[in-house]
């Protein structure tokens, strides 16, 4: 009788698979932390992760392809959040204290990803508006509308209240948005210029994250 090779559970497969995927991704964040995506060389991702070049080519093609992947994976994670958070029922003072700690707490994990996306929007600004279609499940050109409109409602409240002076939502978010991500865009001339490495920038953000909410409210009182 003739033995036949047994063969391995595909679901055991599948699972050996996104587990070595996900390594390639937690390697290619910490390279892309320590040498920004500019810098980072596919070989030192696959020695991050213990993986040869080979396989690392195999999973993904190319450095652009395994840093859309990285910032589709951070994408995922911060846009949802935000989206929830301004379409959400919470007060105005508490959308700002949440989308400042929602910003700061994942860039403070994701240094690289500011400088990635600036780049990006400006010699690929298609790829940016695929990446956040992806993470967030449709056009950010169709949900923006609706988001400030309810953003716009809850700032009109306040304004007739006499605890707000007026302003369009949309100088609104842009504001408190530039006032989170500017430390992180900044980065490389901020350790420059204040001598900062990266645990006392990381310091330096979470002190922000503290002030940053009264700060902004203190500059829209009447």
């Amino acid at each position: 009788m003739v033995k036949t090779k047994r063969k391995r559970p595909a679901a055991k497969s599948r699972a050996r698979e996104a587990a070595t995927e996900q390594r390639i991704l937690n390697a290619a964040r910490a390279v892309f932390l320590r040498r920004g995506t500019a810098g980072a060389r596919m070989q030192e991702i696959a020695r991050e992760a213990g993986v040869n070049q080979a396989l690392l080519h195999y999973y993904f093609r190319s450095k652009e392809r395994l840093s859309a992947a990285v910032l589709q994976q951070v994408a995922s994670r911060i846009f949802p959040a935000l989206i929830q958070t301004v379409a959400g029922d919470l007060s105005l003072d508490e959308k700002i204290e949440r989308l400042v700690t929602i910003y700061i707490d994942t860039l403070s994990q994701n240094l690289f990803v500011p400088g990635y996306l600036l780049s990006e929007a400006h010699h690929d600004p298609d790829r940016i508006e695929k990446l956040l279609s992806g993470a967030i499940g449709t056009s950010p050109r169709s949900i923006a509308p609706l988001l400030l409109k309810n953003l716009e409602r809850q700032i009109d409240e306040q304004v007739q209240n006499g605890k707000m002076r007026p302003i369009k939502a949309q100088q609104f978010i842009i504001n408190l948005i530039s006032l989170c991500v500017f430390p992180f865009a900044a980065r490389p001339m901020l350790r420059i210029v204040f001598g900062m490495d990266d645990a006392t920038f990381i310091r330096f953000v979470e002190q922000r994250k503290k002030e940053l909410p009264d700060f902004f409210r203190s500059a829209l009182r009447p």
